[in-house]
C-alpha cells in the first residue's frame, strides 16, 4: 500500500508558478479551525481571513467596525489547524493609515495571528505603505477595484472601472502595487475585460471576485458560496450547496470548477 503523500505548503512562489503555467488558483475566505480543515481537504490553495467576518459572523452592515482584535482572533483559529494553504489576513479599517501603524499591525497579524501575508485595500495611494511593509519582510496582498472599507465614500457596493478613465485608474493602481512589492492582488467587482487586462499587465498572481474568468484565481466569501448569507446575492456569487447537498461536496465542487475555468461563467460577470 502506497504511503499517503502530504501536500507541500502553498507559498507565493507556488502561486507564481501556477500563474506561469496557467493553472487556476483556488481561494476562499476562512474564519475558523473547523472550516480550515474542510477547505484544505478539498484542495483550496489560499485562505483569506477577511474582514468580511464583520458582516457574515458579527452581523455588522459593513466591514468598517472590524477591529485588529477580531482579525487576530480569527486568524489564529485558522492557523491552529491550517497546514498547507497560504493564509492571507486582512488589515482592518484604519489599521494602516501610516507606515508605522501598518508595520506594527501587520507584525501582530503574523506573530499573533499566524498570517503568512497581509492584505490591504487601495492602489497607488497605499503604495508607500506596501513598500514599507515589504522592505521589512512582510508579504503583502493588494486589493483594488471595489474597496469594501471605502463603501461609505463610494456610496455603496458598485462595479468599478466601467468607463475608460475608471479602467485606467484600476490599471494604474495594479502597476503601482506591483512596483511597491505586493506579491498578490485581489481584484473586486470590475468588468471581466478589465480583470483580464489587469491580469495580463502585472506579473504577480491575481485573484478575482466579480472580476471575470481571466484572473489567475478566484475567491468567494465562504458563507456566500454556501448560500447562507442573508439578503440579495451579488451577481458574481453562486450557491454551491444548493445542488451538492453537503458542505464538503459544495467546497469540492467550487474547487473543481475554478480549476477547470468554468467558474465564473458569463452570468457571474460584469
Amino acid at each position: 500500500m502506497a504511503a499517503e503523500t502530504t501536500p507541500s505548503p502553498v507559498n507565493i512562489a507556488t502561486l507564481q508558478r501556477m500563474k506561469a503555467r496557467g493553472e487556476k488558483i483556488v481561494c476562499l475566505t476562512c474564519y475558523d479551525a473547523s472550516f480550515a480543515r474542510v477547505l484544505e481537504d478539498a484542495g483550496v490553495d489560499v485562505f483569506i481571513v477577511g474582514d468580511s467576518l464583520g458582516m457574515v459572523l458579527k452581523g455588522y452592515e459593513s466591514t468598517v467596525a472590524v477591529t485588529m482584535g477580531d482579525m487576530i482572533y480569527h486568524a489564529a483559529n485558522v492557523a491552529r489547524t491550517g497546514r498547507h494553504a497560504l493564509r492571507v489576513v486582512d488589515l482592518p479599517f484604519m489599521s494602516y493609515a501610516t507606515r508605522e501603524q501598518a508595520l506594527g499591525n501587520a507584525a501582530r497579524l503574523m506573530r499573533e495571528g499566524g498570517a503568512h501575508m497581509v492584505k490591504l485595500e487601495g492602489g497607488a495611494v497605499v503604495a508607500g505603505v506596501v513598500e514599507h511593509l515589504t522592505r521589512h519582510a512582510i508579504p503583502v496582498c493588494g486589493h483594488i477595484g471595489l474597496l469594501p472599507q471605502s463603501v461609505h465614500k463610494l456610496g455603496g457596493y458598485r462595479v468599478q472601472g466601467r468607463d475608460a478613465a475608471g479602467a485606467e485608474a484600476v490599471l494604474a493602481d495594479a502597476r503601482a502595487l506591483e512596483a511597491a512589492g505586493a506579491g498578490l492582488l485581489v481584484i473586486e467587482c470590475v468588468p471581466a475585460d478589465l480583470g483580464a487586462r489587469v491580469s495580463a499587465t502585472v506579473t504577480i498572481p491575481t485573484i478575482g471576485i466579480g472580476a471575470g474568468p481571466a484572473c489567475d484565481g478566484q475567491v468567494l466569501v465562504l458563507y456566500d458560496m454556501l448560500g447562507i448569507t442573508p439578503g440579495k446575492r451579488p451577481r458574481f456569487v453562486k450557491d454551491f450547496l444548493e445542488q451538492t447537498g453537503s458542505v464538503p461536496a459544495a467546497i469540492a465542487a467550487y474547487v473543481r470548477v475554478v480549476r477547470d475555468g468554468s467558474f465564473p461563467g458569463p452570468e457571474h460577470c460584469y
